[in-house]
């Protein structure tokens, strides 16, 4: 009996891994109320979330109508004609002019540590455009989030990894990687998001050590606040320094803190109050401090911290964007010369390569324990002289006897 694949096709797509686990924990479900729902063990759905397995049949379909988002609500529709905009009236005027000077007085938020927001036009997987809005080429997409997000993440590795040109190259590479993967990158629900984590991948890197110029950490802050706040996060291990960065000084919340670091929330919360334990032995005002507190005063420490320290600036998106793409081509001449040189070897050795089996020849050895050979022995020179002079000498007398031919 076979299965039609009428029910299959009308399930719609589901989403990456990372944001099945996103929907799940945002709908405040555990893995065994999922697993209960559609019928499978806790293990398959963590499967499901860490790609490393896909639903299928009836169960995909129950698996995406559990985690799909809630459709959101649109207002009635109101004809043009029917309604007229209100009057606006001086007094009116003047109260809708309040909110503004006041949201103008609020000062900006630091540059670091935030979350950053989407690059523009990272919707269009939705299709939806404004009118107004002009088609922006990748480079040019590229370079606005280079720029908007290149120096912030330098400040990043460098607390992450206490080396400053180490996170500067950790952010280069990061973003020549998005540049030759520039297709996918656009379309992530979180591009910023994309590079943060290859950054930090590549910095936190162990085959560091083995380069000279990376052994040992730069010097650390004078100042005694701030020296303390980076030996401390420096003694840190590094998924628990990555952990506390992320949540206290990026922003993200502890979902997000668990995916990226490629964790469960709940370890994610063992890291991160570990973390936070560990540094408020270094600073003794956190010690005292509520955990919402500590939060926020860790988030001042770590803003002004990373504010305080000159990094070196990354260079400029074009040059990021030209060293991709000729790595990428050497790495293309690379691979097809290896393929062409392989083709080469291979028939040089079929055509020098034997066409049958030659049975090698053993190599002479002596042989011991064979007896002498028999019979008369070899002739010397003396006695081969004298056979020849009796061969050659006619025989005379009657000690001989002749035949005679008759």
């Amino acid at each position: 009996m076979t299965r039609s694949t009428t029910d299959e096709a009308a399930v719609p797509p589901l989403p990456s891994p990372k944001e099945r686990r996103r929907l799940r924990e945002a709908k405040s479900l555990s893995e065994e109320e999922v697993a209960a729902a559609v019928g499978v063990t806790r293990a398959t759905v963590r499967s499901w979330e860490t790609g490393r397995a896909s639903p299928r049949g009836r169960k995909r379909a129950l698996y995406a109508k559990l985690i799909a988002p809630e459709p959101a609500v649109k207002p009635p529709a109101v004809k043009p004609s029917v309604v007229k905009p209100p009057a606006v009236t001086p007094e009116a005027a003047a109260a809708a002019a309040v909110p503004e000077a006041a949201a103008a007085a609020v000062p900006e938020a630091p540059d670091l540590p935030v979350a950053p927001a989407p690059a523009p036009n990272s919707d269009t997987r939705s299709g939806a455009e404004a009118p107004d809005e002009r088609r922006v080429s990748p480079a040019e997409a590229f370079d606005e989030l280079y720029a908007r997000t290149a120096p912030g993440l330098v400040r990043q590795a460098y607390l992450l990894t206490g080396r400053r040109a180490l996170a500067r190259e950790s952010v280069e590479r990061a973003f020549e990687l998005a540049w030759q993967r520039w297709p996918e990158v656009a379309v992530d629900r979180d591009p910023a998001g994309w590079v943060r984590a290859a950054a930090y991948e590549y910095a936190m890197s162990p085959w560091h050590r083995l380069r000279r110029t990376h052994r040992q950490p730069d010097a650390p802050p004078t100042e005694p606040g701030k020296r303390a706040l980076f030996d401390a996060l420096l003694d840190l291990p590094p998924a628990y320094r990555r952990t506390l960065l992320l949540y206290d000084g990026v922003g993200l919340d502890l979902p997000e803190t668990a995916a990226e670091t490629e964790a469960s929330t709940p370890a994610a919360a063992g890291r991160l109050m570990t973390a936070r334990a560990a540094v408020a032995e270094r600073l003794p005002e956190l010690a005292d401090a509520a955990p919402a507190e500590q939060s926020a005063l860790l988030h001042d420490r770590i803003g002004g911290l990373a504010r305080a320290e000159h990094v070196p600036v990354p260079r400029p998106a074009r040059a990021v964007r030209t060293g991709s793409e000729n790595k990428a081509r050497l790495w293309t001449r690379a691979a097809v010369a290896g393929v062409a040189l392989l083709i080469a070897v291979t028939g040089l050795t079929l055509h020098t390569a034997p066409t049958h089996y030659e049975q090698p020849i053993s190599p002479p050895e002596r042989v011991g324990g064979v007896p002498p050979r028999g019979g008369p022995q070899k002739l010397t020179a003396q006695d081969l002289k004298l056979q020849k002079s009796l061969s050659e000498q006619l025989a005379h007398g009657p000690e001989r006897l002749v035949p005679q031919l008759e």
